[in-house]
């Protein structure tokens, strides 16, 4: 194990105390190992030699020239001091310029009239050009005296890639790579991953000489080689860990919930008055296919905005119930579960209504469990479940509690709006007599790398036709600063709209009111887009635009407001309202983003849409043209025409590919936000994969990975493997990824 402590060093046994607290601080660096894994962002090549007269700004540069003279200037009251050294080449002077402990080494070497190249960042300070921190290699005697050697070794020295490494302002690039020299000899003692005989048959370099040329690399080939390794290994280590969750979950019994002919799926499917599309028939045949088999379904059901997911998820939850078992909805907000449950009550009509009178005789009971019910409402809820009254319970996370109990519980299905933690997940399969199946709804398209890489414990279906009778949205940027007649243009359509018997949405960032606001105050001004003139005031909100409509351009409508910060009652109540066609207007947050189904709303008006993501402005786009009559999204935004924040616009109304604009979207973000960094805090464990970009070395690294763990579940055979896995999974690492 000797080998493996080499990298777990503490850095500051290496580097000093002040040095390993900045980089533990700034750059979450602790040990060796992970200094070693801290690559090089870019490399700059010292350049071409360069003439003093033709220096050039900000690039890098390297000189043959002659020290004039060199003097210490002190500073900051004696506090401080700076070495100046002044060059000629016989066509012009430079100023080199070093700080602080910097200075001594050159003060001793750089005398005047020593020759020697210089290489560095051209900048101007006091109208002079100087190079700051200079790296330099002295030219002897004998080399001054030998042209050709001299242009041999200037060749040598000029050619040289130097790495960049990300830094911080407390530690800069420079510095880090005086680091990275101190424990590069610990890279030998690096214990590679990868089978040999996967390694050889890729042509792979070892471990410890990919890290040597990363980080020091001679030519261009030598970085190619180091990262085609590198990022092989992140992608192998991830999909082998995914590989081993997919291979225990197969080892967990379940009961097998086989559909029953003549049941309430077949009496249900009878009352549809649509059939199902082709890629809903293939979808549910995936799922029925899992439910049948006597370990648990772990399946991610992936679709379009309107492709008919709750529906694919309600026959599931029926075939359940007709095996006997009962079948959960999570969902991740109130609302949402209301939705859900007024619309699968409406769907099943009768046969939601087992037990009652008028009920169906092969009816089930449907029931909602949210945290905000009466007591007395949660106490049947409650009951209903332990007994199996209830076939379907649709709630949010409230069903997790310990009081919550079920009678059988075989199948959870979850509106993956949200994450859904391993603690839950664990809480809910602790509630069946054995781990129910389980499936997971995002209405998010993903790119197949990402889901192959953040979903990868759950096997995928994808739902890309929507519905027959599902209309087409148009979709256009109202910019509303350089052109405002186009806005009051957009409220004339909406009232068009409603004129023609159907209603529409409006959506602001912000709700507006005085509990918002005081929560805001204290913290940092938070912006979305700081390139955008639009950013200079308060995002638009709800209390304030529904107000200024029912007085002005909708004055005479039937205006409503929903937000997340009514209660829940309340919100029930305007979503009803609404859907009964009792409210031509509805100006709301995104609380309707996911779920909500009002087939008689045909537009949506989103004020600064500049300040919401790509994949968002797609979900709220697909609440409209849910019915037979076209939908209209208008996207308000004061952004100014060049920014990119109208390019996001743009292309989010040029196509209604869900698939495209999330690819679109995770390209402008940090490769953190696709893994989850962002929200869990945890850094990024990907510093050379991108997962938008190799997609081929992510699907060959899942095949392998599977292969391996087939044939050695507990990596037994493979011990530099599982030191790997343990790295990578550290405890956090390890519940982010659980969180499929």
């Amino acid at each position: 194990m000797d080998r493996v402590s080499a990298f777990d060093e503490p850095l500051k046994k290496l580097l000093g105390g002040a040095t390993a607290k900045v980089m533990a601080e700034h750059l979450d660096l602790h040990t060796v190992g992970d200094l070693l894994h801290h690559y090089p962002r870019r490399y700059e090549e010292r350049g071409r030699l360069t003439a003093l007269t033709e220096l050039p700004l900000d690039e890098h540069v390297t000189v043959v020239a002659q020290v004039a003279d060199a003097r210490i200037m002190m500073f900051n009251n004696g506090r401080g001091k700076r070495l100046e050294v002044t060059l000629t080449d016989g066509s012009g002077r430079l100023q080199l310029v070093f700080f602080g402990h910097g200075v001594h080494k050159p003060h001793k070497e750089l005398l005047p009239g020593r020759r020697a190249m210089f290489a560095g960042k051209v900048s101007v300070f006091n109208r002079k050009m100087q190079l700051a921190h200079p790296t330099y290699q002295l030219l002897d005697a004998k080399d001054t005296d030998d042209p050709a050697e001299v242009t041999e070794a200037v060749d040598a020295f000029a050619g040289q890639l130097l790495p960049i490494y990300p830094a911080c302002k407390q530690l800069d690039s420079w510095r880090i790579a005086k680091a990275v020299d101190t424990v590069l000899p610990s890279a030998q003692d690096a214990v590679d991953p990868l089978p040999e005989a996967l390694r050889e048959g890729r042509g792979f370099v070892p471990l410890p000489e990919a890290l040597l040329r990363i980080h020091r690399p001679q030519t261009k080939a030598d970085i190619a080689a180091a990262r085609d390794r590198l990022r092989w290994d992140e992608a192998f280590v991830l999909q082998v860990a995914l590989a081993r969750r997919r291979y225990a979950d197969t080892q967990l019994p379940a009961v097998a919930r086989r559909s029953v002919p003549g049941g309430l799926l077949d009496a249900f499917d009878a009352k549809l008055p649509f059939t199902l599309t082709e890629g809903q028939q293939k979808v549910t045949g995936e799922i029925f296919g899992d439910l049948a088999t006597e370990h648990p379904m772990h399946r991610l059901l992936q679709g379009e905005v309107g492709s008919g997911k709750t529906m694919v998820a309600l026959r599931a939850m029926l075939t359940v119930v007709d095996a006997g078992g009962q079948a959960v909805m999570l969902a991740p907000t109130e609302v949402l579960a209301q939705q859900h449950h007024r619309s699968i009550t409406e769907m099943m009509g009768e046969l939601a209504e087992g037990g009652m009178l008028g009920g169906s005789d092969l009816g089930t009971k449907v029931v909602l469990l949210t945290g905000s019910m009466g007591t007395a409402a949660r106490r049947q809820a409650l009951l209903d479940l332990v007994t199996g009254e209830a076939g379907i319970v649709i709630g949010t996370h409230a069903l997790i509690e310990d009081k919550v109990q079920f009678h059988d519980l075989g199948l959870v299905v979850v509106d993956e709006q949200h994450r859904f933690g391993v603690e839950q997940r664990d809480a809910l399969r602790s509630k069946g007599k054995q781990p129910p199946h389980l499936l997971v709804m995002t209405a998010t398209p993903i790119p197949r790398t990402v889901a192959m890489t953040v979903f990868g414990d759950l096997e995928t279906s994808v739902l890309d036709q929507l519905p027959a009778g599902r209309s087409p949205i148009a979709s256009h940027v109202v910019p509303a600063k350089d052109k405002p007649h186009f806005l009051s243009r957009a409220w004339e359509r909406v009232r068009e709209e409603v004129e023609n018997g159907h209603q529409a949405y409006v959506v602001c960032p912000r709700i507006g009111d005085d509990a918002e606001e005081a929560g805001k105050k204290g913290k940092g001004k938070k912006t979305a887009a700081p390139e955008d003139d639009a950013e200079k005031r308060p995002p638009l909100a709800v209390l304030d635009i529904a107000d200024q409509l029912a007085k002005g351009p909708l004055s005479g409508l039937r205006v409503e407001v929903l937000h997340g910060r009514m209660q829940p009652d309340d919100k029930d109540d305007v979503m009803r309202r609404f859907a009964a066609g009792e409210a031509d207007v509805l100006v709301a947050t995104t609380v309707i983003e996911v779920g909500v189904n009002v087939p008689n709303a045909t537009a949506m008006v989103i004020m600064d849409a500049d300040r919401f993501g790509v994949s968002q402005l797609h979900q709220l786009r697909g609440r409209v043209g849910r019915g037979s009559a076209p939908g209209l999204c208008l996207l308000v935004s004061e952004a100014h025409e060049a920014s990119p924040a109208r390019a996001r616009l743009s292309a989010v109304a040029a196509t209604l590919d869900g698939f495209e604009l999330s690819r679109i979207d995770l390209e402008q973000r940090r490769e953190g936000d696709v893994l989850g960094q962002a929200q869990s805090g945890v850094r990024s464990s990907l510093r050379v994969l991108s997962v938008i970009d190799d997609e081929e070395v992510i699907a060959a690294a899942r095949e392998e990975a599977v292969r391996v763990v087939a044939d050695d579940p507990g990596l037994e055979r493979l011990p530099e493997l599982r030191t790997a896995l343990d790295a990578l999974l550290d405890k956090d690492r390890e519940e982010y990824l659980d969180k499929g």
